[in-house]
């Protein structure tokens, strides 16, 4: 093929969870139209089901994302759990055996921002690990360069517990689509270290390895193994050169690397992006969204939440800010301001 998407120019746009501002997260459709825009990469979210299989969804609670409340014969599969602190109700995946999981339907978790996601749209289904590579492999066709992917392993910890191995059923995916040695074409990510360590020391995974960060609070594991270190614990410059030995990149929250003023306005950028740098760690922030909802205050067009306001401003702070790349959700227009902000440079 005639690219590959780490040879491209930087910053990356990142297709996060794929096109969702315009095709409901973590379906195929969203998968095919984040590519279809030319971003280098797709990210998708994996969680466990009961029989042990990997399904796309951005958390295992069931209720904002699936059609699961309409389905009588599963009503009596809501219920309460607590794990490490945090209570939730609905319905999960660990409940279900994916021929279960295939008998539900994609809905878009913000309908209230995003209702548009669902006009015309196709009957989408939950994808599992394998139909998210297969996609890849058909996408990278039809474009003419290879799409890569970013699958994010979420909540291992709380799997583990259940008898699950995430980290294991995800190699062997991408054993089974020739993806085991693709370099820099694979990332993986978490918002746990200890996965990602063990990916990397034990299980012998010699891929991009990202590690996550939230804008507060602990990794679960550090939660579960009374280890006391914060996230902001973990960016501070020695914590960052001991990361560095086991990851390749962190994935901040993106307010991590600009912040906002009392007035909900962009502030200056901190000196994460330069510290990280400094240690060999590329920067990824998260997430990038056009709605006014999401957007700093100077930045909004009127007063809808829904409404799209100044996108290209704020992506362009931080590729000035000298990001490697950026998690979005209109990936399309994401692609577009990227493509202007690299040719004013040259």
């Amino acid at each position: 093929m005639d690219s590959d998407p780490w040879t491209r120019a930087r910053p990356h746009v990142y297709g996060h969870r794929g096109a969702p501002g315009e095709v409901p997260e973590n379906t195929i459709g969203s998968y095919a139209r984040a590519a279809s825009s030319g971003v280098e990469y797709v990210e998708f979210d994996l969680v466990c089901t009961k029989d042990g299989h990997l399904v796309d969804r951005h958390e295992p609670n069931l209720s904002g994302s699936t059609d699961v409340a309409s389905h009588p014969e599963f009503a009596d599969r809501r219920r309460r759990v607590e794990f490490a602190g945090v209570v939730e109700e609905g319905w999960f995946t660990t409940d279900f055996t994916l021929e279960e999981l295939r008998t539900l339907r994609a809905r878009e978790p913000m309908p209230a921002l995003r209702p548009h996601t669902l006009e015309g749209c196709r009957d989408w289904g939950i994808p599992t690990v394998d139909e998210v590579l297969a996609l890849r492999a058909q996408a990278s066709a039809e474009r003419g360069w290879e799409l890569g992917v970013i699958p994010e392993i979420k909540h291992s910890s709380l799997f583990h517990a259940l008898g699950h191995d995430p980290e294991a059923a995800l190699l062997a995916a991408l054993d089974r689509a020739g993806l085991s040695d693709a370099g820099a074409l694979v990332r993986i990510e978490s918002f746990e270290m200890g996965n990602l360590v063990r990916l990397r020391h034990e299980l012998g995974w010699a891929g991009t390895l990202v590690f996550l960060v939230e804008d507060d609070g602990r990794p679960l594991d550090h939660v579960l193994t009374g280890d006391p270190r914060t996230f902001a614990d973990l960016l501070e410059p020695p914590s960052l050169e001991r990361l560095a030995g086991t990851v390749d990149a962190i994935g901040p929250s993106k307010h991590l690397v600009i912040g906002r003023t009392r007035e909900d306005r962009l502030a200056e950028p901190t000196s994460l992006v330069a510290d990280a740098h400094a240690v060999g760690l590329e920067v990824t922030p998260w997430t990038f969204r056009a709605e006014n909802h999401f957007l700093p205050a100077e930045l909004r067009a009127g007063t809808d939440p829904a409404a799209l306001g100044d996108y290209a401003a704020e992506l362009t702070a931080f590729f000035e800010a000298g990001v490697d790349a950026v998690f979005c959700d209109q990936p399309a227009l994401a692609v577009e301001v990227r493509d202007a902000y690299l040719a004013s440079r040259t």
